[in-house]
């Protein structure tokens, strides 16, 4: 899908946050309509859904490119809480594919991708205190979508920082757009898969 590389915003972070407004959107719905807090099994398809996501970007997080931007970028991963988080229900670790992993993506298109992950984080309160209703928290169920060490506002303001500071060319900035929506659709196919 191709996406305009110039909406009406300075900042590339604003640009992305724009751009992925209706996928955005979409997914939402997508999520609300598979009703991951009706009973602990929904929400157990929610996890799978996001290890699969997580075991997609395992690799971009640990990308000498980019921890050599951002230091603390391994530890942002959240395979591992949402494998735990899956052992916790007695579920099974979903296979994932290595179409997403295996890719040799530009700097833009890897920054793109972990824009939507560690932009979930901010909405991630929400539904971590929506887990909370199913007896789900921090260290049962819900690793996955606890705060971060140092807070959800302080790790976002930390990562646009360097999306932002960083120079890309125009064909980046197209591909970082276009990585960014494919980003929204990839989890949609997770969340579509792990509620068939």
């Amino acid at each position: 899908m191709s996406a305009p590389t110039h909406l009406s915003h300075p900042l590339r972070s604003q640009r992305l946050n724009a751009l992925t407004h209706e996928p955005h959107q979409r997914l939402e719905a997508l999520v609300k309509a598979h009703e991951p807090f009706a009973s602990r099994e929904n929400f157990a398809r929610f996890v799978a859904a996001q290890y699969l996501f997580q075991y997609d970007l395992q690799n971009l997080y640990q990308d000498p490119r980019l921890t050599s931007l951002m230091n603390d970028l391994p530890a942002r991963c959240r395979v591992e809480a949402a494998r735990l988080d899956l052992a916790d229900f007695g579920m099974p670790v979903p296979a994932g594919d290595e179409s997403i992993r295996e890719r040799r993506m530009s700097v833009g298109e890897a920054l793109a991708w972990l824009f939507v992950s560690e932009g979930s984080k901010l909405g991630a309160e929400f539904l971590f205190q929506k887990a909370a209703a199913l007896r789900l928290d921090e260290g049962f169920g819900a690793r996955h979508l606890a705060a971060p060490k140092g807070g959800r506002a302080q790790g976002w303001k930390r990562f646009v920082k360097v999306l932002d500071g960083i120079e890309l060319d125009s064909e980046q900035e197209r591909q970082a757009d276009a990585a960014a929506i494919e980003a929204f659709q990839r989890f949609a196919v997770h969340l579509e898969r792990c509620f068939a």
